[in-house]
């Protein structure tokens, strides 16, 4: 692995990644290929978010996501775990934001089915 400098915006102890553009408003869609992985979360984040240290990956704290654990447990990651049911292992979820709506939604690409979605609102710009 190579040393990357400690800058305010890089997570300390978890492998995250933020995407190169953030957003303040409007409707965006993208997909994420997961593959055959056991473990894997995603969604969306607040800037302000604390990267250093422990996370607490929840929507109080400024994080929306869904996750799956040990190959077949999947959650929306909310207070406690919201468990979901996933019919068919998707290789790739689909997340779609509506900003002003306060929407996160996340979808199974593979068999085009909803998996979650959470309801917010956003007060600062969010990132994939």
């Amino acid at each position: 692995p190579r040393d990357l400098p400690d800058t305010p915006r890089r997570f300390t102890i978890y492998p995250c990644v933020l995407a190169a553009q953030g957003f303040t408003s409007g409707r965006h869609y993208w997909e994420v290929e997961v593959g055959d992985k056991t473990h894997w979360a995603l969604g969306v984040c607040k800037d302000s978010v604390s990267r250093k240290g422990e996370l607490t990956p929840l929507p109080e704290t400024g994080y929306w996501r869904v996750r799956l654990w040990n190959g077949d447990k999947y959650a929306a990651t909310t207070t406690p775990f919201t468990p979901l049911t996933v019919r068919v292992k998707p290789k790739r979820v689909g997340v779609f934001v509506d900003y002003e709506a306060g929407k996160v939604a996340f979808y199974n690409v593979t068999d085009r089915s909803h998996i979650y979605t959470f309801t917010d609102t956003f007060t600062e710009k969010i990132w994939p």
